[in-house]
C-alpha cells in the first residue's frame, strides 16, 4: 500500500490518479526497480524523467545504487555460508549463556527465601 504525501515532496513520486493534484505518490522500492530495469534495458534517461515525472538525476542514484547491490550480491562466495551459520551459532551460544546465568541467579534466590523461612 502506498501513502499520499503532500506537495512538497513532488519530486518524490508522481501525481495521484485521482485528479487531486496536492497529492503525490510515494516511490516504493518496486515501483524504483522497475525504473532502473527501464534504464538499464536501454531507454533513454531523459524521456523516462519525462514521462515519471522525476529528476534525471535522482534515476541516476537509483541506476548507481542498483549496480552496487549487484555487484554486493555477486560478491557473495560459498564459504561466506559458513561463516553466517558460525555467527548465528555464536549467537545462539550468547542466548543460552544468558539464560543459565538468568536461571542460575533465580534459583540462588529461590534457595535464599526458602532458608529465611521458619521451618515448623
Amino acid at each position: 500500500m502506498e501513502k499520499l504525501i503532500g506537495p512538497s515532496f513532488a519530486s518524490e513520486g508522481e501525481h495521484n490518479t485521482t485528479g487531486n493534484s496536492s497529492e503525490f505518490k510515494r516511490w516504493s522500492a518496486n515501483r524504483k526497480k522497475d525504473a532502473v530495469l527501464r534504464m538499464m534495458r536501454g531507454e533513454p534517461v531523459d524521456t523516462l524523467s519525462q514521462e515519471l515525472c522525476i529528476e534525471i538525476y535522482r534515476l541516476e542514484e537509483w541506476h548507481d545504487k542498483a549496480l552496487q547491490g549487484i555487484e554486493e550480491a555477486l560478491k557473495f562466495r560459498e564459504g561466506d555460508l559458513h561463516l553466517a551459520e558460525l555467527d548465528a551459532a555464536m549467537r545462539r551460544i550468547g542466548e543460552i549463556s544468558l539464560e543459565n546465568e538468568l536461571l542460575r541467579e533465580r534459583i540462588k534466590k529461590q534457595n535464599v527465601s526458602a532458608k529465611k523461612r521458619p521451618r515448623r
